[in-house]
């Protein structure tokens, strides 16, 4: 008979059906889920759920979970000695879908299975269960394989091997369907992981060109054109704002330009351009010394685009994207910019430099008008660049900044489907005018008024947009840590969001 245990007492040995196990790393566990409304005593297995109940635990694994009542979304309970295969069998909640708000605007049944194959994954993980199956949550393995593999990541790189945590290995359970889904699932959330390990790592040891270094060993081998750009390309392009920034710092910038051709060479490409500040002192400006580590991840932007190109380059999309992340960091040496310093962008814009702790859009600048070299059908930038989006949308929102309509539309369909909240901000002409409105310069990089920070820096980046070019901004700064609003990111620290909706977003504006 099934042992059903809500708390679990550690064991150095596992016996199960006469199988002895001398550690829990040796066990293969599974994850099932079960709905359960507001209203309802009982819960209801979903149908792999059921019929693993009915043929495998001769119904004992429901009759057992429904002992201590209905299973809230992302609450957990775990079946030991089910079966021979799975020793441990973790039942996550999946709640009731129609309970989310209209408003959010999130595909409520999607998110829950993340949440609770997440879940799943972190009791199992608790229990040093190394292998994982998931099932299929009733038909929705993309969103199972999502919540379950970023609930699997652990940032440990350099902590003794002893004194890591197990790091379960997520698979689709057998005679489940959707194994395409369940793949393409993991793979854009392998991405996201990626892109959160090169957010997370310290800045010493993640400088511009460890970066580089990092993205070309990643993504060669996926058949992506990975160039390094030095400080005398750049020179010789006229990039004096990204120099500009470099400066302070004696470790050389980089510009990485990336090449992905998934179709026809014909076919124009789409642009993503990301920051890629490496560490961000905030320079002649200097940042308080509270949370200043934190700033290891200004590259967040960067690291987005860099995991984007990753997924569909393993899913071969049938898209070209140029991918452009300069990259440098924003310290205060004896070269370093200062305040009322002007430079002048590859544009020919001359730019003041009020604040040196509004470096991004600098560096940003002069991607943007490079993006140009390349006809793109359009550009979409991302950026952890203000802390103004934090104080307008908090930190679990991305703040879109968008010339297009139709790219807006996109997105805000992807964030829906993926769990990533996005919401439109305001590009008025109001904002440039007060960005571009000096006798002695053509724009400043801090602006005349204070308040809309993130509007005014969307205004700045704005004028090295190439005319006629559908653009949209993305100011990632409130999603690059702190969320709290998707529990399947177990691991507490940089997100790596938002990976998986640029993705999405890439393959609903191609229709793909």
């Amino acid at each position: 008979m099934a042992i059903f245990r809500v708390l679990l007492a550690r064991y150095s040995c596992v016996v199960s059906r006469g199988r002895s196990y001398s550690s829990m790393s040796e066990l293969r566990g599974l994850v099932l889920g079960a709905y359960a409304s507001e209203n309802e005593k009982v819960n209801r297995l979903t149908p792999f759920g059921q019929k693993f109940n009915d043929q495998v635990t001769s119904g004992k694994l429901l009759e057992q979970i429904n002992v201590a009542g209905p299973l809230k979304v992302g609450q957990t309970r775990l079946l030991w000695n089910s079966s021979p295969k799975y020793p441990i069998v973790a039942v996550a909640g999946l709640g009731d879908a129609a309970a989310w708000d209209v408003l959010d605007g999130l595909d409520g049944v999607r998110e829950n299975v993340r949440i609770a194959a997440g879940a799943g994954v972190k009791a199992l993980t608790a229990e040093k269960v190394a292998h994982v199956d998931v099932e299929d949550f009733g038909g929705q393995a993309e969103a199972a394989a999502e919540g379950a593999t970023l609930a699997a990541y652990r940032f440990q790189e350099y902590k003794k091997l002893e004194a890591r945590k197990t790091v379960a290995k997520v698979s689709l359970a057998q005679e489940c369907s959707g194994a395409d889904d369940f793949r393409r699932g993991e793979v854009v959330a392998r991405a996201q992981n990626w892109s959160r390990l090169l957010m997370e790592t310290p800045a010493n040891l993640m400088t511009p060109t460890i970066f580089a270094e990092e993205v070309t060993k990643k993504l060669s081998p996926l058949g992506v054109q990975v160039v390094a750009h030095d400080k005398a390309w750049a020179q010789g392009l006229g990039m004096e704002s990204f120099l500009s920034v470099s400066k302070g710092s004696d470790e050389p910038p980089v510009f990485l330009e990336m090449t992905y051709q998934g179709a026809a060479a014909d076919q124009k490409p789409l642009c993503l351009v990301g920051k890629g500040i490496t560490f961000d002192s905030g320079g002649i400006s200097i940042k308080a010394a509270s949370k200043m580590d934190e700033m290891r991840a200004d590259m967040g932007g960067g690291s987005v685009v860099v995991g984007t190109i990753a997924a569909l380059a393993e899913l071969k999309a049938k898209v070209n994207v140029k991918g452009l992340v300069p990259l440098c960091e924003n310290l205060p040496n004896g070269r370093a910019n200062k305040p009322g310093d002007v430079v002048r962008a590859m544009n020919g814009k001359s730019i003041c430099i009020d604040n040196t702790d509004a470096e991004g859009r600098l560096i940003l600048a002069d991607a943007l008008c490079y993006a140009e070299r390349f006809s793109p059908r359009y550009i979409v930038d991302l950026a952890t660049l203000t802390g103004a989006i934090r104080v307008a949308l908090g930190f679990c929102v991305t703040g879109a900044f968008s010339t297009s309509d139709e790219l807006y539309s996109h997105l805000a369909g992807a964030g829906a489907k993926t769990g990533d909240r996005v919401w439109r901000m305001p590009i008025f002409k109001h904002y440039n005018t007060n960005m571009t409105d000096y006798s002695g310069y053509d724009i400043n990089n801090l602006g005349k008024v204070s308040g809309a920070g993130s509007c005014t820096a969307a205004a700045f980046l704005r004028e090295f947009v190439p005319k006629s070019v559908p653009w949209m901004h993305l100011d990632i700064a409130g999603v690059m840590n702190g969320c709290d609003d998707q529990p399947y990111l177990v691991e507490k620290g940089m997100t790596g969001r938002p990976v998986r909706t640029i993705v999405e977003f890439i393959h609903r504006e191609a229709a793909l």
